[in-house]
């Protein structure tokens, strides 16, 4: 049966296309909130099955963006969305919705961490300015 840390890691690396230890590497100096964020946060709860990975990336960009200021953790997100089968204009939706749930500052710095992913993923967006009056 697999630990909590092995499905931790597991789940860390499919989001992030590693082996998943980075974070303990990074968190080295702190070992309970490493423990915290890879045996709690992704060995217990994301790794559950009840919803399909996407889904829970999707939830979990959303949730992220809406806080604000979480530049980090929505960058690593946003990329995990796309590495589990998001679609671009998926994480676009979600812009969209924590500007009218969260407000405007937040999706805007929510849009900027996407647009820097998008960058980084050489992912071009083509949009009809002219449409979005509509």
């Amino acid at each position: 049966m697999e630990t909590r840390r092995e499905k931790g890691l597991k789940t860390l690396g499919v989001l992030t296309e590693s082996d998943g230890t980075g974070i303990l590497k990074r968190l080295k100096e702190f070992p309970a909130l490493a423990h915290g964020v890879v045996d709690f946060a992704y060995g217990e709860v994301l790794s559950r099955d009840v919803i399909d990975p996407k889904m829970r990336q999707l939830l979990t960009v959303t949730s992220l963006a809406s806080q604000g200021m979480l530049t980090p953790q929505l960058k690593v997100h946003f990329k995990g969305a796309l590495n589990v089968g998001a679609k671009p204009e998926d994480l676009i939706e979600v812009i969209y919705i924590t500007m009218i749930y969260a407000g405007m500052p937040k999706a805007l710095n929510a849009a900027a961490v996407l647009q820097e992913v998008f960058r980084e993923k050489n992912i071009n967006i083509e949009v009809d300015l002219d449409a979005a009056e509509d």
